[in-house]
Formats: C-alpha cells, structure tokens, sequence
C-alpha cells in the first residue's frame, strides 16, 4: 500500500466529500487501489502523489464541491481553495482525457488554467481510471468506455467527445500496459 503526506490526506478528504455516496465511493476506492498497484510504472517520487490524485480524482462530484458541473474542474477548483498542491489539483482537471469533453461544453478555457501533464503520473491516473467501472469493479478500458456511453446517452457530452477521446485513451492504455511489462 502507498501511504504518504499527500495520499493520507487525500483519501481523509475524499472520504469526508464521497464516503456516503455508494457506487461513487466504491469506484474511488477501487481507482485509488488500482493506482497503489500502477505506481512502479512512475517515479518512486511521484507515487504519492498518483495515489492523492486517484483518491481526489472525483470529488468535483461531491455538492460541496459543485460549480460548473463539470467534475475535473470543479474536483480541481475545490482542491485550489483548500491550498492543494498544483499539480495534484492539475492532475484531477485532466484525468481521463477530460479537456475533449471540456471543449464540447465551452470549459476547455477554464480547464486549460491548470497545466496539462503528460507522461507517467497522468497516464497511471487516467487507466486506474478507466479500467474500473462505475460501481467499483475491474474492467477493460473498452468495457468501461462501452458503459459510460450507456450510463451518460447517445447526446451527452461524453459521446460527443468520445471520437476523439477513445484513441487518446486507447493509447494512455498502451503506454501504461508496457511500463507496466517493463516494470
């Protein structure tokens, strides 16, 4: 288990904004679990902070937290209010390819305020993501992207950002998937 300053602290907080919603809780869990088990594909000095941003991942959903909606921005919003590190709260505005749904709604300039990280740390947050369903089970990145779809409708902003987001999350998956052979 990774423990740390940062992800002590997280999983205190998502506990405190998330602990009661059932599924949503359990997917937290389960991310934040899934990310403990990808951090040998991130600098050991990064992996406190990946498990942190799994654990925070979601809590723009919390409605303490609520602002525009949009739970990357709002999860990230709320973390800078509360003195977050930046990079923590620039990784929960961005996990899982959220700037293609950001542009569908007009947010992509809000989000674009907080720097886009690429390479391991963000890659390991979007697939602990995207490999657990929305009830807190292991599944396929395509099982999971196959159930958003189904969860949020044929019009929602995700389906109409998922021509552009499935290949950019496809590839985060294959990178993850080698580092992790690798490791």
């Amino acid at each position: 288990m990774i423990t740390g300053h940062h992800t002590e602290h997280a999983r205190d907080l998502a506990a405190n904004l998330l602990g009661r919603t059932g599924d949503r809780w359990r997917h937290t869990v389960a991310v934040a679990d899934r990310a403990a088990e990808l951090s040998t594909t991130v600098p050991t000095t990064d992996r406190d902070l990946l498990v942190a941003a799994a654990w925070l991942h979601d809590i723009g959903y919390a409605k303490p937290t609520v602002d525009t909606g949009f739970h990357p921005l709002d999860g990230a919003r709320h973390l800078d209010r509360l003195g977050w590190p930046r990079r923590v709260a620039a990784l929960v505005a961005h996990h899982s390819g959220a700037r293609f749904v950001a542009a569908v709604l007009g947010l992509d300039g809000p989000l674009d305020t907080y720097p886009r990280e690429a390479g391991p740390v963000a890659d390991a947050l979007t697939y602990a993501d995207q490999t657990v369903d929305s009830r807190g089970h292991r599944v396929s990145i395509r099982d999971r992207l196959a159930d958003m779809l189904h969860r949020h409708g044929p019009d929602s902003p995700n389906a109409r950002a998922h021509h552009v987001r499935e290949p950019h999350l496809l590839a985060v998956a294959q990178r993850v998937e080698a580092r992790a052979a690798s490791a």
